[in-house]
């Protein structure tokens, strides 16, 4: 599903006629609308003299708009992939471009001509500080997030011992390849060439020869042969991630490929025996010279060229043109969803309201089945709530979810899958704590992602509910402090697994006025508890607390207060990120990391410092996977924020009503438990 787009009559007068010979330019929708948006408008017709005709790369189906233009006299304009185009290619899945490369003047894989790309790297000074800042950052970031122009991967594949020298195969016909040879016939002999000397320059190491991934889901075919496997060479067969290979690699062969400039990116100076785009600028070691590159470049500045200035970006969620940074995003959420549902999903304890939009975040791969798992089945287990069993992965609800209630059957945003425990659970270990534990070890630009969610949040007064009248009316003497009280559900597990000693809302009160004695209490009930759908009622909440507020945003609340005291809500971490200061009596997640007042011991595997960036990196962007309810595909947290800042999340009619009867229900299941 795509966002709408319309375009008036004056923007279409804008737009510069693009007459195409080529049925995808018409019938590939995305690209139609980069294009557009790019400021072409694709027409069937002829041209004008001076007009433009666009064709597709160095596809056969180009000769039909070169024949035109030339006969035309019109300009031509070279449309190709970008360098990150989607997780898997095109030809396989069908998967639309996340970008495009539009050039001008040539191509830029072919160097018999200049293109945009190579005029750019050529005479662009690229000594922009902050750029070449930026420039390092995403590149250090692409390598980290194992992305490459087609991105999905298999991590669990074992990756083969270093020390292997590594040669790049291609596809038999690409217009990449022909470009760098004199005909067809040639290319199989460069190849053979390029084996050949891998093997006379590294005599005693082991050769890997990595197939192009279409020609590994059969696709296409490509220039060697299992024959060719045979003594210290071998084929690396499956779906790794291009940047696993380059690291555990001693030396690099390519011909032309994309991968021959990720390994620059990696670290690599790799033999190249074609005149691909990253060649020719001290940055490889190149069988063939161009004269026409002089200029050496940094991989900062080439990456700046090639990756940042040169493709037209493109954000699916908000159908606009974007920055390189916000595709990296858009695939690092993408890949994450597509590397963990690849197998499958079988869902145990999960109610049939969740189960449509449980099958849309995650059978996007193979679809998601509920019920019992089936003896042959090699699809993962997936279980709802803290008790699972030894081989499933518990699913939970992320910490911002919705505008509205779960109680009240609202979709989430974001939900949670953990593999190792659960971040309730405090007993044992999750995969939120190592993922805590492990930040300290994060990239300053990833600590600056953080930076810039915490200020979001706090600006966009988002909480986990995003729920409550828009104004706060806390009465408050300002010669005392003011503490919030917030309430929880009773029967929630992370009060019964996370807080040994205080287990209701009323026993956290007493203690809390019974430490301060002079402050100023302000109790706030948990929604769902006000709702009337879950435990925690307290009759004699004034007996300890100076106010009680119900129907008060969390968010504006947590900007008149002093301090929180807390078993284990989560306004303690939306308080933490406010800088409020949080005292607590059980064992949150976010206890025990230098960041809060612990009355409660903590695990002593929860023993590093951690700054709040570190904390909110792991427990707003690294845990949950989030979901965007437009485009109906994973996404980044920015796009969630997005989302709940424009509040056009579309609710089912049919889970409002549901919603109004589990209210009922649970209200009369309460009452007989009591």
């Amino acid at each position: 599903m795509q966002p709408a787009a319309s375009h008036s009559d004056a923007e279409e007068e804008t737009l510069r006629r693009l007459y195409v010979y080529n049925s995808g330019f018409l019938t590939q929708t995305r690209i139609k609308r980069i294009l557009q948006l790019a400021g072409w408008s694709v027409s069937l017709g002829r041209p004008s003299e001076g007009g433009w005709v666009g064709v597709w790369g160095g596809a056969p189906s180009a000769e039909r708009g070169l024949t035109v233009a030339h006969g035309q006299d019109a300009q031509v304009l070279r449309v190709e992939d970008a360098f990150l185009r989607s997780l898997f290619p095109g030809r396989v899945r069908k998967e639309p471009p996340l970008g495009l490369v539009l050039d001008k003047t040539g191509l830029h894989f072919d160097a018999s001509h200049p293109s945009d790309l190579e005029t750019l790297l050529t005479n662009d000074p690229l000594d922009d500080t902050a750029l070449l800042n930026t420039a390092r950052d995403l590149m250090a970031r692409y390598c980290r997030s194992r992305l490459s122009k087609y991105s999905a991967y298999d991590p669990d594949l074992a990756v083969p011992e270093p020390g292997y020298v590594l040669v790049i195969d291609q596809a038999e016909g690409d217009a990449s390849v022909l470009a760098s040879v004199s005909g067809p016939d040639m290319a199989h002999a460069r190849f053979a060439e390029m084996l050949y000397y891998a093997q006379i320059e590294h005599t005693s190491a082991r050769i890997l020869i990595r197939s192009h991934p279409e020609t590994t889901a059969g696709k296409r075919t490509g220039h060697f042969n299992k024959e060719q496997a045979q003594g210290r060479i071998s084929f690396v067969d499956g779906d790794f991630a291009p940047m696993d290979l380059l690291e555990g690699a001693i030396a690099v062969y390519t011909l032309s490929s994309q991968m021959g400039f990720e390994a620059i990116l990696a670290g690599h100076r790799p033999r190249v025996f074609g005149m691909p785009f990253y060649a020719g600028w001290g940055l490889t070691e190149d069988e063939h010279q161009l004269i026409r590159r002089q200029r050496k470049l940094t991989r900062a500045q080439l990456f700046a060229g090639a990756m940042m200035h040169y493709p037209v970006w493109y954000d699916p969620y908000h159908d606009r043109l974007c920055d390189l940074e916000r595709v990296m995003t858009t695939l690092e959420s993408t890949q994450r969803a597509a590397i963990e549902d690849r197998q499958g999903w079988v869902g145990r304890n999960i109610r049939l309201w969740k189960r449509p939009h449980m099958q849309a975040m995650f059978g996007g791969q193979k679809p998601m089945r509920f019920g019992p798992r089936r003896p042959t089945d090699t699809a993962k287990k997936m279980v709802w709530g803290a008790t699972a069993e030894d081989d499933e992965v518990i699913a939970e609800d992320g910490f911002i979810r919705s505008h509205g209630l779960g109680a009240e059957l609202v979709p989430p945003l974001s939900l949670v899958l953990d593999d190792v425990g659960i971040y309730f659970d405090p007993t044992r270990p999750s995969k939120l704590e190592h993922l805590i534990a492990q930040s300290i070890t994060l990239p300053d630009d990833a600590l600056a992602r953080a930076n810039r969610i915490i200020q979001r949040v706090v600006r966009e007064n988002v909480t986990k509910y995003a729920t409550g009248a828009p104004e706060i009316s806390l009465k408050r003497d300002h010669t005392r402090p003011v503490i919030l009280v917030p309430g929880q559900v009773e029967d929630d597990a992370s009060i019964i697994l996370g807080s040994p000693e205080i287990k209701t809302n009323a026993a956290l009160l007493q203690r809390v006025r019974d430490v301060n004695a002079e402050a100023q209490i302000v109790y706030k009930p948990h929604p769902d508890v006000v709702a009337g759908l879950r435990p925690g009622t307290v009759s004699n909440a004034k007996q300890w607390a100076d106010q009680i507020v119900t129907d008060t945003p969390m968010a504006s609340l947590l900007t008149e207060v002093d301090a929180i005291w807390t078993m284990t809500s989560l306004t303690g971490f939306e308080a933490l990120l406010r800088e409020v200061p949080v005292t607590t009596v059980g064992l949150p997640f976010y206890a025990g990391w230098g960041l809060t007042t612990d009355l409660c011991p903590t695990p002593t595997r929860r023993g590093q410092i951690v700054t709040l960036e570190m904390l909110a990196y792991a427990a707003l962007i690294a845990y949950p996977r989030y979901f965007d309810p437009v485009t109906q595909q994973a996404c980044p947290i920015e796009i969630a924020l997005d989302r709940l800042s424009a509040g056009n999340i579309p609710t089912p009619h049919r889970l409002r009503l549901l919603a109004k009867a589990q209210g009922i229900l649970a209200s009369y299941a309460w009452l007989w438990r009591r």
